[in-house]
């Protein structure tokens, strides 16, 4: 496995890290309150988190849903806040000329599940010398994601995250096929899982993705029980409110419990396989 660093927080050394924020930048105000709570969170649990927000939902499921307020605002945002908190920051980029202005702010590039085979898009990404998480498409088998893996490399890129975020299974549903864990980290790379973006109901509203965020922590305990070097989960304070992707947002009031469960998973894990490799 080649794990690394992103500052502090490791990947694929045997700790667990977190991918963590709001689906969407909505205002600054929000921003901060969200990766303050969050930072606060980790510190009581002594878990290293990269703080995650998009400054463009590209693939909205109606014309009219919201965005995200642009760029320059968002890229702004960011830089305040990882400056202001000392905290690693993670965005996604939808086309090549993005690219370099967010490397410029960001900690990891992350490349969205439906672009993941957009190979003009991970090369420049790759280029830039940023680690970077492609989320493995709803459409593509996991021994597929190798492709992935081999388009970075091809350019020099040596930091590099898978993210399960689930398949596409008949209409307007998503599952987890948790073998995907240990066949994506086989091809030498830690493994993500996005346990939120899983339990969407792509389309499931009509003009907007349902989602069951009852499952959450369902799902979260059995990804880390199969091993994932990290977690990423979308959090919010009020997922109701939420101008996008509301339904499979996990409650804020819900994270601190759940990262402590999923950390002594971790360790109880790590454990014994410690001992059955000896």
């Amino acid at each position: 496995m080649k794990g690394f660093k992103v500052k502090d927080i490791s990947f694929g050394e045997g700790e667990l890290a977190f991918i963590l924020g709001p689906c969407v930048i909505e205002s600054f105000e929000h921003a901060f309150f969200m990766a303050q709570q969050i930072k606060s969170i980790c510190e009581r649990a002594d878990v290293k988190f990269i703080y995650k927000s998009s400054f463009d939902k590209a693939n909205r499921s109606s014309i009219t849903s919201f965005r995200g307020k642009g760029m320059d605002f968002g890229l702004e945002v960011l830089t305040e806040i990882k400056k202001e908190l000392n905290i690693a920051v993670t965005t996604d980029v939808h086309e090549t000329w993005q690219v370099e202005r967010v490397a410029e702010v960001v900690d990891v590039i992350q490349i969205p599940a439906f672009l993941c085979r957009q190979t003009d898009l991970l090369v420049e990404s790759a280029r830039t010398g940023k680690p970077v998480n492609v989320k493995k498409g709803q459409f593509l088998a996991p021994w597929d994601a190798r492709n992935i893996v081999e388009k970075l490399r091809s350019v020099g890129a040596e930091k590099i995250l898978l993210t399960e975020r689930g398949v596409s299974f008949g209409y307007n549903n998503l599952v987890v096929d948790f073998r995907s864990f240990p066949i994506m980290r086989s091809f030498d790379v830690p493994v993500v899982f996005d346990v939120t973006h899983s339990l969407q109901l792509p389309g499931g509203l009509g003009r907007a993705t349902g989602g069951q965020s009852e499952f959450i922590e369902y799902l979260a305990r059995a990804g880390v029980a199969c091993g994932v070097d990290a977690v990423f989960m979308e959090v919010h304070d009020n997922p109701e409110k939420a101008p996008s992707d509301g339904p499979n947002q996990l409650p804020l009031a819900r994270l601190e419990k759940l990262i402590n469960q999923l950390k002594q998973i971790h360790q109880v894990c790590s454990a014994e396989a410690f001992s059955i490799s000896k």
